[in-house]
């Protein structure tokens, strides 16, 4: 059963919102039992926070064109090695990224097609306005 507040629903724009109370609990059903878990959806909501920060976005759409290192993704988003390095570790942190070693030099690549589709995606949508 499902209970309505309709102080809630008649604040809004009534042509935003159904001017009845009609439920197509086949509808709900199908959609419920393809919701993801609620642990799913606190990841993906993580992952969009992250991505909500300018830094971040311009640091994996480099990463989306190659592998760089430090000093290059530095001079790429003119932000010193510190500040780069910091956003490095927090989208580490969420496995959007990961490193390498090569002697001193330490070389970041996306951490894998799924978030070059995100980020593409991302991209697409907003050029699309």
């Amino acid at each position: 059963m499902v209970i309505y507040d309709y102080m809630i629903i008649y604040s809004f724009n009534m042509h935003e919102v159904c001017e009845i109370v009609c439920i197509n609990e086949e509808a709900v059903r199908d959609v419920q039992s393809k919701m993801p878990t609620e642990e799913i959806v606190f990841k993906g909501a993580e992952i969009f926070k992250l991505l909500g920060d300018p830094t971040r976005v311009k640091l994996l759409f480099a990463l989306s064109q190659r592998e760089l290192c430090v000093c290059d993704l530095s001079a790429v988003l003119g932000m010193t090695q510190s500040a780069v390095s910091h956003q490095l570790r927090v989208l580490r942190g969420a496995h959007l990224v990961k490193y390498r070693k090569e002697g001193k030099v330490v070389f970041y690549s996306l951490a894998d097609a799924h978030v070059s589709r995100l980020l593409a995606m991302g991209v697409e949508h907003a050029e699309e306005r």
